[in-house]
This record gives C-alpha cells, structure tokens and sequence, in this order.
C-alpha cells in the first residue's frame, strides 16, 4: 500500500508538471509566432512606406524636370493645380507580354486633328481585380531613327476615371524595350501621367486607340489638372533656312516652269510625303520663286487641282496654295506656316483625290469649321475661321505639312465610329472614347 500511495503521489504531481511544461511551450511557440507575424508585417509595412516613398520621390524629380523643359506649358506657379493618386503597389502589375512582328506603320489620331506613325511592338496581358486586361505596347516610328529613343516602348490608355477624376484625353506610360525580361514587362500605372494637352493648348497628344481604352478604372498615377488651360504660343525661333539641297532644288531646271509634283509610287518620294515639315522664313529670298512654280505646278492644265503643298515638290517646307472657294472669283491664295488651331466636332464627308496619288479617290471625313493661323510673306500674323469646302482644302494641303496623306485618314476612319446626323448633306459626329 505504501509503494502504491508513493505511486499515487508522484503520478498526482507529475500530469500537473507535465501540463505545466506544455503550457509554457505553447506560450513560447506563441511568442514566435508573434514575432514571425510582427516581423513579417513590418517587412510589408516598410516595403509600403519604401515603395510610397520611391513613387512620391520619383514624382518629384520628373516634374523638376518638366518644368525645365523648353516646350512645357506649366511653370512653378501651377504645381498647386497637379494632383496625384496615393501611391497603391495594387497597380504596379507583372504583364505576360506576347511580341508582334512584321507590322506597318499606321497614323495614330492626334488631338490636333492630325496624326502620328506608330508601330505596335506588342500586347501586354495581366488579371487586374479579377478581370483580364490588355494593353498594346507601341513604338514610335519618327523616334526610332534616334540612337537615344530607339528602345522606348509608348502605352497610351483610357480608363474609367478619364473625366471624373483624371484628363478626359486619357494618360500615357514609358517604357523600354529593356524592360521586358523572360517574356514579361512591369507595368507601373503609379507612373501614369497627362499629355501636355491636359493643360494647354496647340499641342499634338496622341489620342489612345481603342484597343487600349480600358473598361475598368485605375485609380494610379496623376489626376486631373484643375488649373486654368493654357494657350501655347507660336514659337518665338526663326525657322531654319532653307538647306543647299533645298535650294539647288527650287531654282533646278527652267525656272520660269512649274516643279513637279512627286508620286507615291516612288519609294524616295514617299519618304518625302510621309516626313514632317519645317517652318520657311517668309521673308526668304526664294520663297516667291518656291511659291510660283507650285502655282504653277497646280494650275497645270494636265492635272489641275485646288490646293498643293510645298512636300509635294519635294520639299518639307510649311507652305502651301489653297483655291479660297468661300471668296469672290475663287482665288488660289498662297499661305506661309499655316496651323490649324481648333476644329469644329461636326465632320463633313466628300469625295478627295491628291495629285501625288494618281488615279486614287476616297470618300473622307473632315472637320466642317476649323480655325487657322497663318503668316503672309511680310511676315504678318493672321487667324481666321474657315468651313465647308474651302475647310476641306485647307485640311487635306495642312495634313501633308505632317506627312499625312489623304489614304491614312481613310485607313483611320475606317477603324472609327461616326453617327450620320443629317443623310442630304453628309455631315457626321464621330464617337470617340474620351470621356469628358
């Protein structure tokens, strides 16, 4: 009996050890536990004011230098009217990117009313909130000569917050081509950003096509500009004289005849007709000589036409001969650095021909009223509101001043969306995706 209460007495004080012993190790398992948790939080919150403050510095150091870029319309005293999202690693996303190859140039729209040539280099896809998104990666075909831009990829996108909250044009993201690593690309959309035409006027933004209008909203990157718009004023830098190439070419041959008009179907002369002009010194001393024999070259009673432009005859040059039919005796008027500065939403359908591509006509879409300044040979600035037909002229001679050719805007237009408002006259409303 003895041995067993001994028995007794040590087994009654060792189950309370034993409970003891586990108790104090699940407090210290606890412990780490804890210590796991609060380490790896503070691994993610350091990460978070790490990113955040990596976005808000980056911010930083592009708007010191956007405000010293020679053609920026904002100054220092605007940077109370920039606003931004708070910095959100939910849009800073690993897109599987799927390469393309062998495609063409086309005409990206502008929000002048012109366009740009682009390439699509390829298609970025990722989940976003759940939902499939996909955005295509463009390069520039007028940077791509550049040694410096070579690399640079452009994704230009509108999403739901265009017009609330940010730039109703929709935003742009930089990229390189370097960025792109065992088939992906990170895409930061904490970097997004407005095209200067989110603050002022008389600039060429590309206009996001539709494959990169969004469906969702992406609450990243800079909002909307909330100051007052800005007008951007003709550059104040004498245009650049005319080259030697440029001038053996305007006094060639018999210079009491017209110059002739170059083909699209010669591949030199297509690079001359898709290449963006230069202003010319009105006061040039063989400006009057360039002028008459355009005149001449498109009053030729072969091929007459009622506008020419100075690529036309080779050479890229802002210069250009518009038949006024809105005046009396419908005159051909000669027009020195012409720009189109705002172009009516209401569009007009007729029927265009070129005389740089023979045999090829097209029902095109122009803008009914457009607003145009322009210099004389004096050098005298003027603006006037021009429409109709007269309008149409003036579009079709502007657009080769960029390299535009009456074909891309028919390749444009066939991949937009117009509403017919009035079927006796032709006259449209195009519905585009930006989101006012």
């Amino acid at each position: 009996m003895r041995i067993l209460h001994l028995w007794l007495s040590v087994s009654v004080m060792r189950y309370p050890l034993i409970l003891l012993l586990n108790m104090e190790r699940m407090l210290l398992l606890r412990k780490v536990l804890w210590s796991v948790i609060l380490f790896v939080g503070s691994i993610v919150i350091s990460y978070a004011q790490t990113y955040r403050d990596s976005v808000l510095m980056l911010r930083q150091d592009k708007m010191a230098g956007f405000l010293k870029e020679p053609s920026t319309p904002l100054n220092e005293a605007d940077t109370p009217y920039l606003h931004y999202y708070e910095p959100d690693s939910t849009y800073r996303i690993r897109a599987s990117v799927e390469l393309l190859h062998d495609e063409q140039p086309f005409r990206m729209p502008t929000s002048d009313g012109t366009s740009k040539a682009y390439v699509r280099y390829g298609k970025a896809r990722f989940q976003l909130h759940g939902e499939p998104v996909e955005l295509t990666l463009y390069r520039s075909a007028d940077l791509f000569v550049s040694p410096i831009y070579r690399n640079h990829l452009f994704l230009p996108f509108t999403d739901m917050t265009n017009g609330s909250d940010t730039y109703g044009g929709g935003r742009y993201l930089d990229l390189s081509v370097a960025d792109i690593r065992d088939g992906h690309i990170l895409i930061d959309f904490n970097d997004a950003y407005n095209p200067y035409c989110a603050y002022s006027s008389g600039y060429r933004c590309p206009v996001p096509p539709k494959a990169n209008n969004l469906s969702i909203a992406i609450p990243a990157g800079e909002k909307k500009y909330t100051g007052p718009m800005k007008q951007r004023p003709r550059p104040n830098v004498p245009p650049k004289p005319l080259t030697e190439a440029e001038r053996n070419l305007i006094r060639s041959g018999d210079t009491t005849q017209l110059l002739r008009v170059i083909q699209d179907t010669v591949p030199d002369e297509t690079r001359i007709l898709k290449s963006l002009s230069e202003d010319i010194d009105p006061k040039d001393a063989l400006l009057p000589l360039l002028a008459q024999r355009m005149y001449l070259a498109v009053t030729d009673s072969t091929h007459p036409g009622v506008g020419i432009a100075a690529p036309q005859v080779g050479i890229n040059r802002n210069l250009i001969w518009v038949q006024r039919f809105d005046k009396a005796g419908e005159p051909l008027e000669l027009y020195v650095n012409p720009k189109i500065t705002w172009r009516s939403k209401l569009l007009r359908k007729g029927v265009e021909g070129c005389l740089s591509i023979p045999d090829t006509m097209g029902q095109v879409l122009r803008n009914y009223t457009i607003r145009l300044t322009y210099q004389d040979t004096d050098g005298e600035e003027h603006e006037e509101m021009v429409e109709g037909f007269t309008a149409v002229i003036f579009q079709h001679e502007t657009d080769h001043l960029y390299g535009i050719l009456f074909t891309d805007r028919l390749a444009e237009q066939a991949a937009g969306t117009y509403q017919l408002i009035n079927g006796e006259v032709d006259l449209y409303l195009e519905k585009r995706l930006r989101r006012q």
